[in-house]
């Protein structure tokens, strides 16, 4: 598992980020996921992202933020092939201290309701799902 590295995601991972983002299933893409929008989320939120690597080929993601209350994890993406060796958890556990790090004690995720996978994963790693939350989207 060591081999495996994990280190701070920049904007030039982007193209191998967003072709390992847009091969795994169960994960939602939109206008957001473009470029620039990566760039000014990694800009404002310096230091809380991550991808796991193998040589150079980047096997592992997590896009993780806050709002200065709460932190937020986004695209947890695991290349299929590279499942099963913790790499999920290592990511999770780097965000999760950055966040800390910064002060933030509690984070929260989005998963797609369809996304058996991942719902199962967030679930058997002992994230509480709430259903006493609604959220609602609307383009500006």
């Amino acid at each position: 598992m060591n081999k495996y590295k994990i280190r701070e995601m920049n904007l030039n991972d982007y193209l191998k980020v967003f072709d390992l983002w847009s091969n795994t299933e169960g994960m939602g893409l939109s206008d957001s996921d473009s470029e620039e929008s990566i760039s000014k989320f990694l800009k404002r939120n310096a230091g809380h992202s991550f991808v796991c690597t193998d040589r150079e080929e980047i096997i592992g993601t997590i896009l993780c933020g806050h709002d200065g209350r709460r932190g937020f994890l986004y695209h947890v993406a695991i290349s299929k092939e590279y499942r099963k060796n913790g790499i999920g958890k290592r990511l999770v556990e780097s965000a999760l201290d950055s966040l800390k790090k910064s002060g933030i004690i509690k984070c929260h995720l989005m998963v797609l309701g369809n996304n058996k996978i991942g719902n199962q994963y967030w679930n058997n790693a002992g994230w509480i799902k709430r259903d006493d939350i609604l959220i609602f989207s609307k383009d500006t």
